[in-house]
Order: structure tokens, then sequence, then C-alpha cells
């Protein structure tokens, strides 16, 4: 992990400890929360430069509200955020939904999130129709979320060859992706990346909680509309 995303992971554990003692300084803590989604936004697009102002921007206005008495929080030492995990997440994410998110927040629950969204050509094989979404698009929307660090664009051909750039310490599987843990554990071990892999275990509950189920929806929707 990069000194960026040392000091991106700190902030988010800060906030997350942060204790507010006067509820009239709770717009600089939303404040500083949106600083942080801008910073996590642009380092998910390579602009380091950026990501480090935005970071430093939210830093500054905790240590502003620790220094006048209303918050108490923690920085950790560096040491203590590079043992952070590699997670590693993958998937089409096309029309996200709800079991999307939680999907996400389990992996950013495990540590630094990386989420890999499927090529055109490689969701297409998996989804066995057209995508409606472009892979850029997808990995757009997908960075501007809370929950992800990092967007990798996955590459035409054996989707397991993207070990060889991600190097996860976990992979996080959602409970419907069609491959066992053995064989990600051993695709893995054949690109000299040893990783402990996980699944969740329940799909969300809720009635589009499903990109096709969209799909179907607005398709039903629109047609029982050209009725009339």
């Amino acid at each position: 992990m990069d000194r960026v995303a040392l000091y991106i992971k700190n902030l988010e554990e800060a906030l997350d400890s942060l204790v507010l003692r006067d509820g009239s300084y709770k717009h600089i803590v939303d404040l500083a929360k949106a600083y942080l989604k801008d910073s996590e936004y642009y380092y998910s697009t390579g602009d380091r430069e950026t990501a480090l102002a935005t970071v430093s921007y939210a830093e500054g206005l905790l240590d502003a509200l620790k220094l006048i008495g209303v918050a108490d929080f923690k920085w950790k030492k560096p040491s203590e955020i590079k043992n952070v995990k590699r997670v590693m997440v993958a998937g089409t994410f096309e029309i996200i939904h709800p079991g999307h998110l939680e999907y996400l927040k389990k992996a950013w629950n495990m540590g630094y999130v990386i989420a890999v969204v499927s090529s055109d050509e490689n969701a297409e094989r998996t989804k066995k129709r057209k995508i409606i979404i472009p892979q850029q698009q997808r990995a757009e929307v997908l960075a501007s979320l809370y929950y992800v660090h990092d967007v990798v664009l996955g590459r035409p051909g054996n989707i397991f060859d993207i070990f060889h750039s991600v190097k996860p310490d976990i992979v996080l599987l959602g409970p419907n992706q069609g491959v066992s843990e053995s064989v990600v554990r051993e695709e893995a071990k054949k690109r000299g990346v040893e990783v402990e892999v996980i699944r969740l275990e329940n799909l969300k509950n809720c009635e589009l909680c499903s990109t096709t189920k969209i799909i179907e929806k607005i398709l039903s929707t629109f047609n029982a509309a050209n009725k009339y």
C-alpha cells in the first residue's frame, strides 16, 4: 500500500472512531467525510496528487476539532496501517444495487478494497447476453462508492491473470459467483500469489437486488406502458 493509500485508510479509521462532543460542529465532520470521498475518488483514477491534497484537508479539519476539545479520535501509526490486508472483489457491476453495496461493505470491513471490473467481452461470456453499460462507465460509477478504494479494469482473456497485477491478500466472492474457493486459490498460486478466499454467505434479500431483475422490471414496465 502506497503512502497516499495509507493516509486515506488512516482517515477512514479515524472517522470511524470519532466521538463528537458538540453537535454544533457536525457540519465540520461532514465536510471531512466529503473530502475523504473526494480523495478516494481521485486515488481510484490515479490522481495521487489531488487525493493527497483532499485527504490533507480532512485531516486538518479533524485535528482542529480535536485541538479545540470538541472531538476525540485516534490517528494510527503508519506501521499499524501497513498491516491492512488488500481485499479483491470482482464482478460486472453493471447496475449497482443493494446487493453490490452489501458485498462491497463486507470487503471494506476486511481491509483495503480493490474492485476488479470485468471487461465487456468476459462479462458477456459469463452473463450470456449483451452488456448494456460499457466497462469504463461501470468503473467510473464503482470508483465513486465509499466502500471502494481502488478500481482495476479487467482485461479480455483469462480472468485469473489479474492476480499478476493486483496481488491481493484476500479474495471475497459473492454468494452467486460461479467459481469455487479452491479454484481461486489454485489459480492465484499458479501466478505466485497466496490468497485467503472467503465467500459472502447470503445474497441481500430485496425485490431488485439483481441486475437481471432490474432489467426485467424495466422491460415489463415499458412494455406495459406501450400497450396504451
